[in-house]
């Protein structure tokens, strides 16, 4: 679950940086920023950015997830197997 977590709070730094920098150059060229437009070119930017950024963390999160999957799987086949024995 860990890398769940950084992942995750890594993502959500990426976009709360993303919206204020992009919040930020609107207001200096504009009186009026559209949040909702922020919201939106922040959540691209901050996509964007991840892939290249975070793949280290993607990879190891999904490790984890792959070995989770691959016990359970085994897990179920032991038990199926028992029932089969039975």
């Amino acid at each position: 679950m860990k890398e769940f977590w950084i992942y995750t709070l890594m993502r959500l730094g990426l976009f709360v940086g993303a919206f204020c920098i992009v919040f930020g150059l609107w207001f200096v060229i504009a009186d009026e920023v559209p949040v909702v437009w922020v919201v939106v070119i922040a959540f691209i930017i901050s996509g964007v950015l991840s892939l290249v950024l975070l793949d280290k963390q993607r990879a190891a999160f999904a490790q984890k997830v792959e070995t989770r999957a691959g016990r359970v799987s085994e897990r179920y086949e032991e038990m199926r197997a028992k029932e089969d024995d039975s």
